[in-house]
């Protein structure tokens, strides 16, 4: 009796944690359709202007410079793409997290998941701030159109050059494997925290090994074009698949060629 109890309690967290991170992904998505349905603005003409993605038709001149509520929404944006293209991919993690925890509790209360995930985002949301920047500074430089594509063919190809040749490097492999093995992370970390500050820390370690995994990742978005959702959809699919698979390590380096030839094929373009 205790023990079907015991099943029950965990096949119900397991269908909550799921449906949580289920519904959080497709807001993420529907969020980031709006904008992009919303930047398009049915096809018009927008010379001389820079589309703000708020999902209110907002314009700026192009040569004016930025407000802080236009950071404050580039900024929202890119938080929002984290979301939607990375929680695919930490759902293993979380998952095993909270098997983990059940069977450390043992009757004593221990921090909440939420407490982890968070600490994963919290990574992610740091980079969207210097990812916002790095648009910021690309716009001022004239080396991103104001619809958020590369400007230059030549940065453009130079960016998915070194994004291919970082998936070769010992660095990438090592993150790679971090995020592969998420009982031998928790375990190798000390197992579960009872504090929430510890499964806050805990959750954004693993947070920062998922960076140093897919940066060179996200930053192609600044030479395919920062709300190019097809673009955005096949990098988190590659994300999830190079987490997830087996072959996640040949999955990289395969992808760092075709960076890597897509890169010297744009530089041999007219800019």
């Amino acid at each position: 009796m205790r023990t079907s109890a015991l099943e029950a309690i965990l096949r119900r967290d397991r269908v909550i944690i799921i449906a949580s991170l289920v519904v959080l992904t497709v807001l993420a998505w529907l969020y980031l359709v709006w904008l992009a349905d919303d930047m398009a603005m049915g096809g018009m003409d927008m010379t001389g202007y820079r589309m703000i993605p708020a999902g209110q038709a907002l314009m700026m001149p192009a040569s004016s410079p930025w407000r802080p509520i236009e950071f404050a929404y580039v900024f929202v944006m890119w938080v929002v793409m984290m979301i939607g293209m990375m929680t695919p991919s930490v759902a293993p993690m979380i998952l095993v997290y909270a098997s983990v925890r059940r069977q450390a509790a043992k009757g004593r209360p221990l921090a909440s998941v939420a407490w982890f995930a968070g600490g994963y985002f919290l990574a992610w949301i740091a980079f969207s701030l210097v990812a916002t920047s790095l648009q910021w500074a690309l716009e001022r430089a004239a080396l991103l159109t104001p619809m958020m594509a590369g400007a230059s063919n030549i940065v453009g190809g130079t960016v998915l050059i070194l994004a291919g040749l970082y998936q070769w490097t010992p660095l990438k492999e090592a993150c790679l494997s971090q995020c592969q093995a998420p009982l031998g992370f928790i375990l190798s970390h000390g197992g579960v925290p009872s504090t929430a500050t510890g499964s806050l820390t805990l959750g954004f370690r693993h947070g920062v090994y998922c960076l140093g995994c897919c940066w060179a990742l996200m930053v192609l978005l600044f030479a395919l074009g920062v709300m190019n959702l097809a673009w955005i959809a096949a990098l988190a699919i590659l994300v999830l698949l190079e987490k997830i698979m087996p072959s996640g390590r040949l999955i990289a380096r395969i992808a760092g060629i075709a960076s890597f030839a897509g890169g010297v094929w744009m530089l041999f373009q007219r800019s």
